[in-house]
């Protein structure tokens, strides 16, 4: 069973004061990567609809095949118990997908 569901995490960022959210992932060498979206972005991530350039990640694709996607897995959802000065910072860990919703081979 999931132990956050996509209304849990919306919760859990306006109670909390989330003021970023970190999409992470890693390149095939294994750094971790990440975009960061505001509040207000997060059901489009949470729904899968957050897209990145992956020819600017080192091995990923050409640029002619570009777009990737980032896959929340909601039960890595965490809010980091520091404050920063720009605020409360919370991170999702992510799988990569293609456009046309398969998994990416290099993830």
């Amino acid at each position: 069973m999931a132990k956050y569901t996509k209304e849990d995490i919306i919760g859990m960022v306006e109670e909390n004061g989330v003021r970023f959210i970190r999409l992470q992932f890693t390149d095939i060498l294994g750094s971790l990567k990440s975009v960061t979206i505001t509040p207000s972005q997060i059901k489009r991530a949470l729904d899968n609809e957050c897209m990145f350039d992956g020819s600017s990640i080192e091995g990923f694709v050409r640029i002619e095949e570009s777009d990737m996607y980032l896959y929340p897995d909601l039960d890595t959802f965490n809010i980091f118990p520091w404050n920063t000065q720009s605020g409360r910072i919370a991170r999702l860990i992510c799988d990569i997908y293609t456009p046309d919703g398969k998994p990416f081979e290099g993830d």
